[in-house]
């Protein structure tokens, strides 16, 4: 790009900031009239409650803002490649959002799309799809040359369907061909694909692998929504719990995700999760458990009451008889029976916690609602932990990160 193109680039941002979600509202309504067949690619729940709208607005301003540096991006370059991937992704995508993202900037904008702007923004684009098709690249050729590998869609089965709690249900996923599965980090996801009736889509949706990687199946623990009117979000979960069972068939893409578990040095671990946020967390520690890792591990966990409470059991074995795991739970609701020692009432809370627990040494894992990560987050860093030791997992589109 040229220092001109950059300028005026830098120059559209007070308007992305402004008009941001409205120029991708837009540009999606756009793309789907005229490729309705990506409609199969995306997740159309986040259509409707516009979080892909907002994400896709705050990736395109960090880009003009950092156009002089794409580089500094990378750890949410990275996030997204890594979710492109999940949901197979290709560069011929990119040509399509890329036609329909610089006609909507013109649809939008009008006259102050200048020609100068419309090609600066061409080339800027082009950068960014090369930067992004590029880093994805490297994960496809990565994830096949793994043993069990695979990319795009492949078939599983449904072997285990085993009911965690009132709300959650996990399934254990074995390839059809009955070889092995490829490894993960503990922490990432997989996406699911299953048709939908009701949209006459293809929809798919990313599931935290709920286990330690074992070499012969993958677990995911889905929560079903059980409000009258489901939005599209809730549909896939709801549809794995009321009509996929043992023996059926579904479309599986690899483990993807950099929300990943460190091992490479001894710091003590704390977990924090809200309610199926536990998943990849519960991935991460049943992996230190079993690999017979000494390092401190602590599990502050909240859900509405002991009911809806899945992975219990296990984690007062390991908190328990293993005495490998120092756990804190809050309950909103407790009965006289789930009285316990550790069980606290309430949303989760860390100032309820004796200080010792939240060492300054240790490494932060958080995942829950949008709301809950930001809460904690800024907990911590009120306490003095550094920021590069707390690490999230954010369910749907990125914008924490961004």
């Amino acid at each position: 790009m040229t220092t001109d193109q950059k300028n005026l680039i830098k120059a559209t941002v007070p308007v992305l900031k402004e008009n941001g979600v409205l120029l991708t509202d837009h540009f999606y309504k756009r793309m789907f009239k005229h490729n309705p067949e990506l409609k199969n690619v995306f997740n159309m729940g986040n259509q409707q409650n516009k979080r892909q709208q907002t994400a896709l607005a705050m990736a395109i301003l960090a880009y003009a803002e950092h156009i002089e540096n794409p580089a500094v991006l990378m750890p949410a370059i990275d996030g997204i490649g890594q979710k492109h991937m999940s949901l197979d992704i290709r560069p011929e995508h990119y040509l399509i959002v890329g036609k329909h993202l610089l006609a909507s900037i013109s649809e939008v904008l009008g006259e102050a799309a200048t020609p100068q702007i419309l090609d600066a923004w061409e080339v800027a684009y082009n950068q960014l799809a090369q930067i992004m098709s590029g880093h994805e690249h490297k994960l496809y050729s990565k994830q096949v040359q793994k043993q069990g590998g695979w990319s795009g869609w492949k078939p599983f089965i449904v072997k285990e369907k085993i009911v965690e709690s009132s709300e959650i249900t996990s399934f254990h996923l074995y390839p059809t061909d009955n070889g092995p599965v490829a490894d993960f980090i503990p922490g990432q996801y997989i996406s699911v694909r299953l048709f939908i009736p009701e949209l006459n889509l293809l929809q798919p949706r990313q599931y935290s692998i709920s286990s330690a990687p074992n070499g012969e199946y993958y677990r995911i623990s889905v929560k079903k929504e059980v409000s009258v009117n489901v939005n599209p979000d809730g549909i896939i979960s709801n549809r794995l719990h009321d009509f996929v069972n043992t023996s059926d068939i579904i479309e599986v893409s690899a483990p993807a995700g950099s929300f990943t578990l460190n091992t490479e040095n001894d710091h003590p671990v704390v977990f924090i999760s809200g309610g199926v946020g536990q998943t990849p967390l519960i991935s991460m520690l049943e992996n230190l458990i079993k690999s017979g890792s000494k390092k401190p591990k602590t599990w502050i966990h909240g859900c509405r009451d002991k009911n809806v409470h899945a992975f219990k059991d296990v984690i007062e074995y390991w908190a328990g008889e293993k005495q490998e795991v120092k756990k804190h739970i809050f309950y909103n609701q407790i009965d006289e029976q789930a009285r316990s020692e550790n069980l606290y009432k309430g949303w989760v809370d860390l100032n309820l916690l004796d200080p010792e627990v939240l060492s300054p040494d240790a490494e932060y894992y958080i995942c829950g609602p949008g709301a809950f990560i930001t809460k904690h987050y800024k907990e911590l860093v009120g306490r003095g932990i550094k920021k590069e030791a707390i690490h999230f997992e954010e369910f749907g589109p990125q914008t924490l990160q961004l």
